[in-house]
């Protein structure tokens, strides 16, 4: 058994999946202008657990918000599941007397709080009713302390360390994998630390100082009599939010094979999918017209091969 079909599936084939609106993209706007350059990171505002709200009102005021710091040219994106290099917008409401008090927290990658402000207050009754006009104008209310926060924020960032995400090896948040059966999860990330690393990169949990998002999904299902088919995705994304590449592996084991421990299987995965993340970073960094060919695949060693 090998992963030798190892697809890369670059940006252009992506560009239309990474949910990240484009309109700042290159242009920083009059906000951002004050830090002469764009803001490296992206915000993820995820619909809020905590704001005393419906899900479908929760939704709609997550799209709101995001929307509004859009208009001020901030990278802004609703979504429920923020990338590993993603700072967060996180929704509360407290209620205080007869008033809803909207509150809204500013979060690194790493979950440290940066940064909080209160929203205007709003009657219970209609923050009961929640409509889609009292969401905006909340979302509008909100977002110019917000922007203002983010921006000084920022600011002290650059102030401290102007170069932090330049200087050195680049870095690289490599924030897990999920759904492999038995030590799958584990192994796969232990191992793509170590090829990651013997390439020259540094390889963080932490996304402070990180220049790319690593992670990885694993599905395992049935694929004929005493088979089952293992696909391994590799997304690879940017400090900005931009979905960079992914390498994508898919192959046949034993049914069962896996339910344990993956041993050489990990370790032949992880080798081969290494080259991969590493041709996405390398043509994220080149320019387009010249990119790097990806190196040859590995195949896994014999001992795990599925009988043919």
């Amino acid at each position: 058994m090998s992963f030798s079909r190892l697809l890369l599936i670059l940006p252009l084939l992506l560009a239309a999946c990474t949910g990240l609106p484009q309109p700042f993209r290159g242009r920083p706007g009059q906000q951002a202008e004050r830090l002469a350059v764009p803001l490296a990171m992206r915000l993820a505002v995820p619909p809020p657990e905590q704001a005393l709200l419906p899900d479908a009102s929760a939704r709609i005021l997550a799209e709101r918000v995001a929307a509004a710091l859009q208009a001020e040219d901030v990278p802004a994106v609703a979504v429920a599941a923020p990338l590993p290099l993603d700072w967060r917008v996180d929704i509360l409401a407290e209620r205080q007397g007869a008033m809803i008090l909207p509150r809204f927290r500013m979060v690194n990658a790493d979950g440290a709080l940066q940064a909080a402000s209160d929203g205007a207050p709003v009657p219970v009754q209609d923050w009961a009713g929640a409509s889609p006009e009292l969401l905006d104008r909340v979302a509008t209310q909100a977002v110019p302390a917000l922007t203002q926060l983010l921006l000084r924020v920022e600011a002290a960032r650059k102030s401290t360390d102007p170069e932090a995400l330049g200087a050195g090896p680049r870095r690289v948040r490599l924030a897990g994998v999920r759904g492999a059966p038995g030590d799958g999860n584990a192994s796969l990330g232990a191992r793509m630390r170590e090829f990651l690393g013997n390439q020259g990169y540094v390889v963080q949990d932490a996304a402070d100082g990180a220049a790319y998002g690593l992670e990885a999904d694993v599905a395992v299902a049935a694929a004929g009599r005493g088979v089952q088919r293992v696909e391994i995705q590799w997304i690879v994304s940017r400090r900005d939010g931009e979905e960079l590449g992914r390498v994508v592996q898919i192959n046949e084991v034993p049914a069962g094979r896996l339910d344990r421990l993956w041993g050489d299987i990990a370790y032949a995965a992880a080798e081969e999918a290494s080259a991969g993340v590493r041709t996405v970073i390398v043509n994220a960094q080149a320019p387009a017209a010249e990119p790097p060919a990806a190196p040859p695949a590995t195949p896994l060693p014999e001992s795990a091969a599925a009988p043919r």
